[in-house]
């Protein structure tokens, strides 16, 4: 995951909890986001 910019992880993440996708899916980005110190809410996705 690396290769993801924040902004792509933060999208794919917000993406997979809004289809609802495998919780076990959702917490791989979610402990990624962690990792690079992004907050899911601290940026917002661009129209």
């Amino acid at each position: 995951m690396d290769i993801m910019s924040d902004e792509l992880l933060l999208e794919a993440y917000h993406t997979a909890v809004k289809l609802k996708l495998d919780p076990d899916f959702i917490r791989l980005l979610a402990v990624e986001l962690v990792r690079r110190g992004v907050k899911p809410d601290a940026l917002r996705m661009g129209a």
